[in-house]
């Protein structure tokens, strides 16, 4: 007999995985794992797609990969860490295949851990600049904004990238630089 589980996160319901058998003890491990870890997934999600229904299609291919590869997950790092790096990994090479343009859209004040009370108009009109410098970035360099203003440590942000800790923090000022280059062009 064939089943089929199916997980609710938030406002999606989706098909993690197919099999011919009973729910396994590792599958609950790995659906309890995805729902206490679900916010990177979404982050990602929305550094990477330009609507709701490209970010539902990128969440699901993203956790089907998390699934296939979980078997690879030896526990030598953070599950979170290894969840970075497979869910960018996957987002970066769905981009490439669609060959589309990767743009930012509706970046939530969340993932920038501020909150909406905290928000005044010269705040918001200085997130709108972020974000549209965002969007001029390169897939890695994302992926480090995305994991630098998620609060990661050096320590894991290279981790997720493959690098050393001195080349993340290189690279992290490099960024820094470069957006505020283009924040300065953005809003002359």
């Amino acid at each position: 007999m064939e089943i089929i589980f199916f997980v609710t996160f938030s406002y999606f319901s989706l098909l993690i995985v197919k099999y011919n058998f009973k729910l396994s003890t590792k599958a609950t491990i790995f659906t309890n794992l995805i729902e206490k870890n679900q916010g990177i997934i979404h982050k990602i999600c929305r550094i990477y797609t330009d609507d709701e229904l490209s970010h539902e299609d990128l969440f699901q291919e993203i956790v089907l990969q998390l699934w296939r590869s979980y078997d690879s997950f030896k526990g030598d790092a953070k599950f979170s860490t290894w969840m970075y790096r497979v869910s960018l990994n996957t987002a970066i090479i769905l981009i490439r295949k669609k060959h589309k343009s990767i743009q930012i859209s509706n970046l939530e004040y969340q993932s920038l851990n501020i909150k909406s009370e905290d928000i005044n108009s010269e705040t918001e009109e200085q997130l709108q600049l972020l974000y549209a410098a965002i969007k001029m970035l390169n897939n890695m360099e994302r992926a480090l904004v995305l994991m630098y203003l998620d609060d990661l440590p050096y320590k894991e942000i290279a981790e997720t990238i493959g690098i050393s800790e001195v080349n993340a923090r290189v690279k992290m000022n490099r960024v820094k630089q470069k957006l505020k280059e283009i924040i300065t062009k953005i809003d002359q």
